[in-house]
């Protein structure tokens, strides 16, 4: 016999129930079977917790920066002797010899040699502290040479009237584009680690003013006196930049047409 409550509650399921608890439980140890999982087919036997993975990036990358520059001497070997037949046989005369000397000059694929300067940017100390009063503490990113910093550099020196410029041991062109990646230089496939030399051949006091006088570099040198980036330019009598000798990465040019009217 059954009262109003019973029949109103309906049916009893059979078994025990689940509870809620007992669901989180559940699922929580079938994650962790799906991370265990997916750490062994990535792991693929070899222990993902060490950093040998990261090791064997940094090897090739290296490696590949000195395949790359076996690469470029070879390439300059080929072109210095591709050159040397074109000039004895090329049948020009010696106004047209001297306006592609120029050509060559201006592209920045013959050496070039004359007064200038070197600008070297090094990284602060690793243990660098606020080397001034009223200056908060330093970030690690507040300690290394960034991408803007080179940048800045070779900005201003090419607007101080820089004939020519070389950073590290390579000419730049054109198509050069100055990258960092890191706390490393990534420069037409090659890899470097600071310090950083930029060379120029121009006036050395044009090329000083020009660096006095840019903004980015004006605020490099305050973290220079807070905490202790390099900062150093090197004056020289005579240097001599290479020329470049790599690839183009240039496919397609237009020549620069005249606006002046004609007479």
């Amino acid at each position: 016999m059954s009262n109003s409550d019973d029949s109103s509650v309906g049916p009893r399921r059979r078994g025990p129930r689940l509870r809620p608890a007992r669901l989180l439980t559940a699922g929580v140890f079938a994650l962790a079977g799906l991370i265990f999982v997916t750490s062994f087919n990535t792991s693929k036997g070899t222990n993902i917790r060490t950093d040998t993975s990261l090791l064997k990036l940094s090897d090739l990358i290296h490696e590949r920066s000195q395949n790359n520059a076996e690469l470029e001497r070879s390439t300059a070997t080929v072109r210095h002797q591709v050159d040397a037949l074109a000039d004895r046989d090329d049948g020009s005369t010696r106004a047209e010899d001297a306006k592609l000397a120029a050509l060559r000059e201006l592209a920045g694929t013959e050496q070039l040699a004359g007064k200038g300067l070197t600008v070297t940017l090094n990284d602060a100390p690793p243990n660098a502290t606020a080397r001034i009063p009223n200056v908060p503490e330093p970030q690690p990113n507040d300690l290394v040479i960034h991408q803007q910093d080179l940048q800045a550099v070779v900005n201003a020196l090419w607007q101080g009237g820089a004939r020519g410029i070389q950073v590290m041991d390579q000419r730049l062109i054109s198509t050069s584009a100055v990258r960092c990646v890191g706390n490393t230089l990534i420069l037409q496939g090659r890899v470097y680690s600071p310090p950083y030399k930029v060379t120029a051949v121009g006036d050395p006091a044009a090329l000083k003013k020009a660096l006095a006088a840019s903004p980015a570099i004006q605020n490099y040198q305050l973290y220079v006196n807070a905490y202790g980036l390099g900062w150093k330019v090197d004056e020289h009598k005579a240097v001599t930049l290479p020329g470049y000798s790599g690839t183009v990465d240039l496919h397609h040019a237009k020549p620069l047409e005249s606006t002046s009217p004609s007479p």
